[in-house]
């Protein structure tokens, strides 16, 4: 299969070594330090004791490789909705673009059925960018378990989990999406197919919409998160009304699974948060596929959030302060 990885920071880097090492043709779009690296040297992946080296095609220009079978946009929400008139020399008729990225994504209610099929959200595409430049017909969904880190320029490494779970927004058993999944396997990864990916979307997004503004806020890491009293209390408030806005939207996610979710990213001793790494690195911080877009359905559901609310205010002034959030 020919696949672009756009984006080879940890997440991308680690597919397209995977990918590229189980016998397909992968480039990737990089740039800086970084994309120097991979052209001088290869793209390197730790994992499991071992440093693999994939030797890929790497530019900052897409307009360098033609058209692909698959674009896998590994970028964070907000870099992807201001790069996307850039994924325009790769896509030919029938290449499908993954989003494998964290939030609320910019197809969502593209052939979702109900009163919102085909609402473009403010709060990750904004103007309908995505959307009108990319099309939401050629998007399969991706929800990213992988925990990867870039630790120095060109090197991945791999600290735990390999499951990408991807679907079609209508749910379809396509023949894209199962070649995906084959092309994904065969590289090593855990790829399940589902019927209704926005279920797996919410519930990653439980502990995103509250770990991550968090740690932004206080600079605790996630068993500190989930095991202290008020900010456990803090968590429980902002997972119900995700809890509250997904059942209003037809997603029924049982109640006990909030517990569940903070037992098991309390065994995450020590770990930061992104908006916390992206505090520390002085990068733009993520907040509005993972906060503001629970704030936006939860306006056009008409169900209230004060709880995310209040960290989405508080975690836009910090960012501001920060000079990391417009």
């Amino acid at each position: 299969m020919k696949l672009c990885v756009f984006g080879a920071g940890a997440i991308g880097g680690y597919l397209a070594v995977e990918l590229a090492l189980s016998g397909n043709e992968v480039c990737v779009i990089a740039r800086g330090e970084h994309l120097r690296s991979i052209r001088n040297d290869g793209l390197r992946l730790r994992i499991g004791g071992r440093q693999k080296t994939a030797y890929v095609a790497a530019s900052d220009q897409p307009s360098d490789f033609g058209p692909q079978d698959v674009v896998i946009c590994a970028l964070k929400a907000h870099q992807a909705w201001q790069q996307c008139e850039r994924f325009a020399p790769l896509l030919g008729p029938e290449t499908c673009v993954v989003t494998a990225m964290n939030g609320i994504p910019w197809w969502y209610f593209y052939r979702s059925g109900g009163a919102l099929e085909g609402t473009h959200l403010d709060s990750v595409d904004r103007d309908a960018r995505q959307w009108n430049a990319i099309g939401p017909g050629r998007a399969i969904g991706c929800v990213v378990d992988p925990a990867c880190a870039v630790v120095a320029p060109g090197i991945i490494e791999h600290h735990e989990f390999k499951r990408f779970t991807i679907g079609e927004p209508d749910g379809s058993m396509s023949g894209r999406v199962q070649a995906l999944a084959h092309t994904l396997v065969e590289a090593g990864f855990e790829a399940p197919i589902r019927a209704n990916l926005r279920w797996n979307i919410w519930l990653k997004l439980w502990g995103n919409a509250c770990f991550n503004p968090i740690s932004l806020l206080t600079l605790a890491t996630l068993d500190r998160i989930t095991s202290e009293a008020g900010l456990r209390a803090v968590c429980i408030a902002v997972m119900q009304e995700c809890r509250n806005v997904a059942l209003a939207l037809g997603l029924d996610i049982p109640e006990a699974m909030i517990e569940r979710r903070l037992e098991a990213a309390g065994l995450a001793t020590g770990h930061k948060m992104s908006m916390l790494q992206d505090l520390e690195s002085a990068r733009a911080i993520e907040i509005d596929a993972l906060v503001t877009a629970v704030h936006e359905l939860g306006q056009l559901t008409r169900v209230p959030t004060p709880a995310v609310d209040i960290l989405l205010a508080l975690g836009r002034e910090r960012g501001r302060q920060a000079g990391l959030y417009d």
